[in-house]
């Protein structure tokens, strides 16, 4: 069997996803079989790959966390990199990025994929502070397992979420766990002495130090008497970790046999984090024969059973998590009890059996892609039940994590302009002749940020600069705009007979009085695509810019130079007429004014967004033959200045009064309770 396995983290950084990658890799090597490894490039890479090849990707590095790299690949790129190696199936490692650009590409090549499902992606992005974006998330991690031949859900708590996604094509695939290397014979006295003393209790956590893992949440252990506590591993929060809990040691990243000692050598293993798909560590502490006390969430709640291998607590209860390890610490006997029966409940997962489980599922996927068999839904004997309840929430659980402060926050958001601002062209996710455009977006974007922001879009195709300043600027004052974006002048400046510079003065004008309200402006300069026949319009558009711009230097009028950005003059974003964006320059321009604004880290979203649209379900219309375009574009429009009419003649702005555009979750809920 030939399998290709796509990971969005791998070599060198070291995580759940990789170690169990790397097992998937010994497993088919010794079965016989050959694997191809593609994975975004993050570093240089000394560790052996079981015979596998590998293709690394272009990558860019995750907001907010930049040790993990994104893949920028396109579907087109993949499908070739795939074609050439033929697999028999497709691997999805925690599919989000390039697990998508891999269900497509496996499709195109008619290959089973199976989705293995092992990163709550939606969640990650509370902890990360960006919870508005939680349900956007969501719905594309569903429409990844939704698409998969088949999905591996780890745990019992995994399978219910995914089930929720509305996933039916699943099976049960846990993880193994090398029970010869996570032993009690690896517990060493002098390491141990290294953290405690032999009269006191060693407590450790063992994982990455990121929000997601909730490691604060241990402060709740200061003060009890006889315990000292250890944090294994590193990340992007371990100095803000060192800071809170300053009677910690932290020993830093730790692989191999030194992690093997060290997880041996603790008294009790501690996870608090809500977001385990599985929870690997805690698997290799009960291998260990360590009781564990983790929270009675996610993955956790298949490995942990209360009252004979450790406890679980209630999700957000700090004095729950303190109380069980209270009693686990005071008490040797029940410890060492508890201890036994850990290393006892795991013995029979190894690896090499969870290994070749995978293979069954590899050709269970080839039989449904086939039609040999059908879809198979989730069943009971596919998902095993839970073996404990989980805990409801405490009272009082800890406070949500404030989002992130952004550099301006606004309530009420005007947009002016002509048909690109209107949106034309942006069709994607809409109804017939109905479009979003730039500034729709941009909307959405500055609702993230906050608690939602009131919207109006007052732009209507073929308007020009008199158009604005004498209609459109004194309506947005009006409506008591404090956010005005301005992007005007192109349908002026196409005109042989086109001023630019006394254009530019007079939409200056009109933006300085505008600001003088109080009001933020972001100008964006018109702009054309980078094509050599243009050059005589090129020229108006850049005189116009240049003035634009020399007007307002100095001022605190916000200014996007659109003809100097490439993503915005290339011709890939431009829809079939040549005048307009199509829906990839639409999401390119309103990252790009984000950007300016001060929206979060609104370049490398903007990245993400374009590998994530790489070759979507509604790709961009390819450009039309120039005969087509003449046709269809160029002379009706040449008809309408004959006749001394316009695309806009008797349209209204679709948004003249604010409505207000929610944050993302409430926008989600909203829509599941209209639907």
């Amino acid at each position: 069997m030939r399998v290709a396995l796509l990971a969005e983290s791998f070599l060198p950084h070291m995580n759940g996803v990789t170690h169990s990658l790397l097992q998937v890799l010994r497993h088919l090597e010794r079965r016989g079989h050959e694997a191809l490894v593609i994975a975004p490039r993050s570093g240089p890479v000394d560790h052996g790959l079981h015979g596998a090849c590998a293709e690394f990707l272009r990558s860019a590095p995750l907001p907010g966390y930049p040790e993990l790299r994104v893949a920028l690949s396109g579907v087109r790129r993949l499908t070739g990199v795939l074609g050439d190696f033929r697999p028999d199936v497709v691997h999805l490692a925690s599919p989000f990025v390039l697990g998508w650009q891999g269900v497509l590409a496996a499709e195109r090549l008619a290959v089973p994929s199976v989705a293995v499902y092992q990163t709550d992606v939606p969640a990650y992005a509370e902890r990360y502070g960006v919870a508005g974006a939680e349900p956007v998330l969501a719905r594309h991690v569903a429409r990844i397992h939704r698409r998969a031949t088949l999905t591996l859900a780890p745990s019992s708590a995994a399978a219910t979420r995914l089930e929720g996604y509305g996933v039916e094509r699943m099976r049960r695939w846990a993880r193994g766990v090398d029970t010869d290397r996570f032993h009690p014979a690896r517990r060493d006295p002098a390491w141990r002495r290294r953290f405690a003393a032999d009269d006191e209790v060693l407590v450790g956590y063992v994982g990455r130090l990121a929000p997601e893992k909730q490691v604060e949440d241990l402060r709740a252990l200061t003060g009890i008497e006889g315990v000292r506590l250890v944090v294994v591993g590193d990340g992007p929060s371990r100095a803000a970790l060192e800071a809170a809990l300053p009677g910690a040691r932290f020993t830093g990243f730790l692989g191999g046999e030194q992690l093997a000692t060290a997880v041996a050598s603790l008294d009790l293993f501690v996870h608090p984090g809500e977001s385990e798909t599985f929870c690997q560590t805690v698997q290799e502490a009960l291998a260990s024969g360590v009781p564990v006390v983790a929270t009675g969430r996610g993955g956790p709640l298949d490995l942990v059973h209360s009252s004979r291998d450790g406890w679980l607590y209630r999700p957000g209860d700090l004095g729950e998590l303190a109380a069980r390890v209270r009693d686990l610490a005071g008490d040797d006997a029940k410890r060492r009890a508890f201890g036994r029966a850990a290393r006892e409940g795991v013995t029979e997962r190894s690896w090499e059996r969870l290994g070749d489980e995978l293979l069954a599922h590899y050709e269970l996927a080839a039989r449904i892609r086939s039609g040999v068999v059908a879809s198979p839904a989730v069943t009971g004997h596919a998902i095993t039940a839970r073996r404990n309840a989980e805990p409801a929430p405490a009272a009082t659980a800890r406070p949500t994590p404030p989002a992130p402060a952004a550099a301006r926050r606004w309530e009420r958001f005007v947009a002016v302009g002509d048909s690109v601002t209107e949106g034309l062209c942006d069709s994607s996710r809409m109804a017939a002749g109905e479009y979003r455009g730039w500034a729709d977006r941009l909307a959405m974007l500055l609702a993230a940020t906050g608690g939602g922001v009131g919207y109006a879009n007052l732009a209507v195709r073929s308007r020009r600069v008199r158009d604005v300043v004498g209609v459109q600027l004194p309506h947005a004052i009006r409506l008591r705009a404090d956010l005005v974006t301005v992007l005007a002048g192109g349908n002026d400046l196409v005109r042989i007979d086109a001023r630019p510079e006394a254009l530019a003065d007079r939409l200056a004008d009109a933006v300085l009085a505008v600001r003088a309200t109080g009001c933020d402006v972001l100008v964006v300069t018109p702009f054309v695509p980078a094509h050599e026949r243009l050059g005589p319009v090129r020229a108006r558009f850049a005189r116009f810019g240049e003035r634009m711009r020399h007007r307002l230097e100095g001022t605190d009028v916000l200014v996007l130079d659109a003809a100097a950005h490439d993503g915005l003059t290339a011709r890939g974003v431009w829809a079939e007429d040549r005048v307009h964006l199509n829906s990839s320059g639409h999401r390119a321009l309103a990252y790009a004014a984000a950007s300016v604004l001060g929206v979060p880290d609104a370049a490398a979203l903007a990245a993400l967004d374009a590998a994530l649209h790489g070759d979507a379900d509604e790709p961009d219309a390819p450009p039309l033959p120039t005969g087509e375009w003449l046709r269809r574009h160029a002379v009706p429009w040449a008809g309408r200045r004959l006749l001394g009419r316009t695309a806009g003649d008797g349209r209204s702005p679709k948004h003249a009064d604010l409505v207000h555009i929610p944050p993302p979750d409430r926008a989600a809920r909203r829509s599941r309770t209209t639907a």
